[in-house]
């Protein structure tokens, strides 16, 4: 007896689906292959120069700092002699570091707060508001080492413009940078005539603050303090942090007002870390000794950064997410 056999039930072909639902598909085989070589290639660059130019000189400077080089002299291994040297028999070291501690204390405070203020006044609608933005950001545009040219005529005790509003006002005058207990709290006072960047961040920032939360505190009955209070300063603390944070790095980095202003004087009131850095390099020849004071520097401002990041999560609120 023979056996029929049963056909099989047509079954319409389907296309292969070439990715996700929305998304193009990857590309296969030698396409893949291909993009993958390209864009190491174009990334190539990039990643050359950063190890060239930037981590190449970081260990460089570090196997230095382990030497006693000077310029023109012997290169000797002494190990971590010089950072010995730096915490016990250096006093310029603690001298250096605790003024730019207190200038970074008064410095990036006061900036944050004129660059606010400024910041909140030209996000009024008022007429001309474009130009006083040109206006209040052109500070920024004068080249720093112009700019302290242009603050020591200034601070002159003599013809200075400030002693002379001092004098038509009746008012005692002041030494500024000529004297140790003036000269770094004049130079915070010139660090905050440059918060232009600061002021244009915050602006942005405050164009950011949805419209809706100034609403539901005016419908309960608030005023101007409520709303800077619970809406405008809690929205804007993730700018405050990264103006805080950028603030912080360039204090630490000071060096043209001192080397352009006071040399470090009067008394050493204005020896910035990095102005004595340069100082032990290129004036004394001591590269060794300045490699390891680079090292502390780059320490100690990864530190301070660290701890500021670490704070954030106990004021820093964001709009998303938990709300902190």
């Amino acid at each position: 007896m023979s056996t029929v056999s049963t056909p099989r039930p047509h079954r319409p072909h389907r296309p292969r689906r070439a990715g996700r639902p929305g998304r193009p598909g990857r590309p296969t085989g030698g396409l893949a292959r291909m993009e993958q070589r390209w864009g190491v290639l174009l990334a190539l660059p990039v990643v050359l120069g950063f190890l060239v130019f930037t981590i190449g000189p970081m260990l460089a400077s570090f196997v230095i700092s382990l030497t006693d080089w000077t310029i023109g002299g012997e290169v000797n291994w002494v190990g971590l002699d010089n950072y010995r040297q730096m915490f016990g028999d250096d006093a310029l070291f603690g001298t250096s570091l605790r003024v730019t501690l207190s200038y970074t204390l008064m410095a990036v405070p006061l900036t944050l707060a004129v660059g606010f203020g400024v910041a909140m006044l030209l996000n009024r609608d008022v007429r001309g508001r474009g130009l006083f933005r040109v206006l209040y950001y052109l500070p920024v545009l004068v080249p720093s080492v112009a700019s302290a040219v242009l603050w020591t005529w200034v601070y002159n005790p003599e013809f200075g413009l400030l002693n002379q509003l001092l004098r038509g006002a009746g008012l005692p005058t002041s030494q500024w940078i000529y004297d140790a207990d003036t000269a770094l709290p004049s130079l915070a006072i010139m660090a905050a005539w440059g918060f232009g960047n600061a002021a244009v961040i915050f602006l942005a920032g405050l164009q950011g603050v949805p419209r809706h939360l100034y609403e539901a505190i005016e419908m309960d009955g608030g005023g101007p303090w409520a709303q800077f209070r619970y809406v405008t300063l809690p929205m804007m603390t993730p700018t405050i942090f990264y103006n805080l944070v950028m603030g912080l790095i360039a204090t630490f980095q000071v060096f043209n007002e001192a080397y352009v202003m006071t040399q470090g004087g009067p008394d050493n009131a204005t020896l910035f870390y990095n102005f004595y850095l340069y100082r032990t390099a290129f004036t004394e020849g001591r590269l060794g000794y300045a490699s390891a004071l680079a090292w502390v520097l780059f320490v100690v401002m990864v530190a301070v950064t660290a701890l500021v990041f670490r704070s954030a999560r106990r004021w820093v609120y964001y709009e998303t997410g938990d709300g902190r």
